[in-house]
């Protein structure tokens, strides 16, 4: 079920292309910005708090699909972030105590929120989980979890690393401690013929990361491939590999204006998009339902937003989704 709906919205976007299209999306965003809703339901406040760091444009979609569907539901829509669990947490606290409608959060440190997300459904308040944390979301009382299952996305990877006779490949960590980017990795090492290694960098320094992917392909000729687990990190190993004088493929998770750029001309080999606009979308818009008509979409399995392989093939297309926000 919810393939099907991913799969429909994905389309609904992609419409937008046409003229018909662009007179619609004109003028959602008139209707963004005045502030008007398309629901007569209580102005409920929902806030969504994301283990994201500062500056990172894969929230920025997230967050940008969560408020275009707060707007069409008449929502009061919280953003919060931190990338320390247990401030994360803390931030949680905070929207129960302001006795929020709804909660969204993402469980990228899950040991951490567990006594938060307890103290959310004792206050009665309906939590869904988006983007990480799908073996947890049940568990720890949410509603549903929306986003992709990070361990199949990874096995998608080593697939396609195998169809492009791929033979040593390194799967970039840039965030310790990030139980998904461990299950990407576990994915990929599960499917891919060839040898891979995990080699782990400080993701808050692009400098440090570009150093610590270069020093490793200057020792390691034999890597013909380097996975990064973020878009932003793509045109960081790009530069690495150009440092070292590799031939290894770049290939990323997620998806932004620079890496679709970059499958265009060649630099990428692919990419894997999990539609992170589509995550925060529906996580306002399936709380909305929970509160208006006690809805919960995924029969208790999640709700998947990918993964969907990105190649040369589909850049074009996706390119002004990038520029304006949405993919």
């Amino acid at each position: 079920m919810g393939i099907a709906l991913a799969g429909a919205l994905s389309v609904s976007l992609a419409g937008c292309s046409s003229t018909g299209g662009k007179r619609a999306e004109d003028a959602r965003k008139a209707a963004s910005a005045q502030g008007k809703a398309a629901v007569n339901t209580p102005r409920w406040t929902f806030a969504m708090i994301t283990h994201s760091g500062d500056g990172d444009s894969f929230w920025d979609i997230v967050q940008s699909g969560a408020e275009q569907a707060a707007v069409k539901d008449n929502i009061n829509f919280l953003y919060s972030q931190d990338d320390e669990g247990q401030q994360q947490a803390q931030l949680v606290n905070a929207a129960i105590d302001k006795k929020v409608d709804g909660i969204i959060v993402t469980l990228a440190k899950p040991a951490a929120m567990k006594s938060a997300l307890a103290r959310a459904q004792k206050a009665g308040i309906p939590v869904i989980t988006v983007n990480s944390g799908s073996e947890e979301s049940k568990k720890f009382g949410a509603l549903t979890h929306i986003g992709q299952d990070e361990t199949i996305a990874g096995e998608a990877v080593g697939e396609e690393l195998n169809e492009r006779g791929r033979e040593q490949a390194i799967c970039v960590l840039h965030e310790q401690g990030n139980v998904g980017h461990e299950q990407r990795c576990d994915g990929v090492e599960k499917t891919f013929d060839g040898k891979i290694q995990r080699l782990y960098v400080n993701g808050t320094s692009m400098p440090d990361v570009q150093s610590a992917i270069e020093a490793k392909l200057q020792t390691d000729k034999s890597v013909d491939a380097v996975v990064t687990l973020g878009a932003p990190y793509a045109d960081t190993a790009v530069k690495a590999k150009q440092g070292a004088g590799s031939k290894a493929e770049i290939d990323t998770f997620d998806l932004n204006a620079k890496v679709a750029a970059g499958l265009g001309d060649g630099t990428l080999g692919f990419a894997v998009d999990q539609q992170p606009y589509l995550q925060g979308y529906e996580a306002v818009d399936l709380l909305w339902l929970y509160k208006y008509n006690a809805d919960v979409l995924g029969g208790g399995r999640p709700v998947l937003t990918g993964p969907q392989i990105i190649t040369k093939d589909d850049a074009a297309e996706l390119a002004d989704y990038t520029r304006r926000g949405t993919r």
